[in-house]
């Protein structure tokens, strides 16, 4: 099976995996702690997963480089998107008008996917990885893995 890696970008990371029928498989927070340890840590979570066929990240600057030159190494494709991206697609507008609002909001959505996709529940969701999994579905919509968003997990 194929599968997507949904990165938030940062020292302190949120990862998604979505395999190819468009569900969630797994989420989570990683705190590399510092730049140097996060380009060995990119290193070690790619070759983790040998079936992966794309790679979105939300961000950029200097760590978006580092996973985009491992991932092309490995010949992965990857995408590249800002936050506005997947809130434009899944949020209303009142939903994103501030940061702290937008990020109560992907908690929300986040936990609709988890249940959706049958993931594990989240003992406690970081908002990082909260918004790797909006990401992830966000990736997993614009590479034709899912037609459209899932009824009742998205409001738009």
């Amino acid at each position: 099976m194929s599968v997507l890696l949904a990165v938030d970008l940062g020292v302190k990371t949120g990862l998604a995996l979505y395999g190819d029928d468009g569900r969630l498989r797994w989420y989570r927070s990683q705190n590399f702690g510092s730049v140097p340890r996060l380009r060995r840590g990119v290193y070690r979570v790619l070759n983790d997963l040998p079936d992966l066929a794309w790679l979105i990240l939300e961000g950029g600057g200097t760590l978006a480089d580092i996973w985009e030159r491992e991932a092309a190494k490995r010949d992965i494709p990857f995408l590249r998107i800002d936050a506005e991206t997947w809130r434009r697609q899944f949020l209303y507008p009142r939903q994103h008008r501030t940061g702290s609002l937008a990020k109560e909001s992907a908690d929300d959505i986040a936990r609709r996917i988890i249940s959706w996709s049958g993931a594990p529940n989240p003992i406690s969701l970081r908002h990082d990885a909260a918004e790797a999994i909006l990401t992830g579905l966000w990736g997993v919509l614009r590479v034709g893995w899912l037609p459209h968003p899932p009824v009742d997990v998205i409001q738009t």
